[in-house]
């Protein structure tokens, strides 16, 4: 992989056997944006600290963010911040406006309904149970972004067997080849 990216956990933060830490292992241009606090998140902060990770890196790096750093991307890229992103790669995003969002949403609802500034893919499972496909399709068309739906995968992580999930990593290999075309 020859495209610099960082990884946007969600809640709780992506755990040994998930795929972005996985992913990290493996490709050392990966690099996961490190906040405070992952268990009791705050969209201001989470923002600025993307904001700094962002401005850390070599270039315009490309976003990989599963559930709640899908939310967090959107965010950021509306934030007004003069920095930008080269894509974004959104994997199960969580709808924090949900009764079935697990905790307060802390800031990140509304969820912002605008395009993003930046080429995009949102990746879909139809059984995730913290998004709708409604939502799903919803969040895609207004952030101007490719919607990839992969089948029941859950919530696109290690509770669901997606551990090193070679599907993604394709995704990705070759949206950063799109990216640089």
């Amino acid at each position: 992989m020859d495209c610099d990216v960082l990884t946007l956990s969600g809640l709780w933060n992506s755990g040994p056997q998930h795929w972005q830490t996985l992913w990290e292992a493996r490709y050392p241009q990966l690099r996961r944006v490190a906040h405070r606090d992952f268990n009791d998140p705050g969209k201001d902060e989470w923002v600025a600290e993307l904001d700094a990770a962002v401005g850390a890196s070599q270039g315009a790096p490309i976003l990989v963010a599963h559930s709640l750093g899908c939310i967090l991307a959107a965010h950021w890229a509306h934030s007004g911040s003069p920095l930008r992103a080269a894509g974004a790669m959104l994997v199960a995003p969580s709808d924090v406006e949900a009764a079935s969002y697990p905790i307060d949403a802390n800031g990140f609802a509304p969820v912002p309904m605008a395009k993003l500034p930046f080429p995009c893919i949102v990746v879909y499972s139809s059984d995730d149970p913290f998004v709708t496909r409604e939502r799903a399709r919803a969040f895609a068309d207004a952030w101007g972004a490719r919607f990839i739906e992969i089948g029941a995968a859950g919530h696109v992580n290690a509770d669901s067997g997606h551990g090193e999930w070679p599907e993604g990593e394709r995704i990705l290999l070759d949206f950063c080849a799109e990216l640089r075309a």
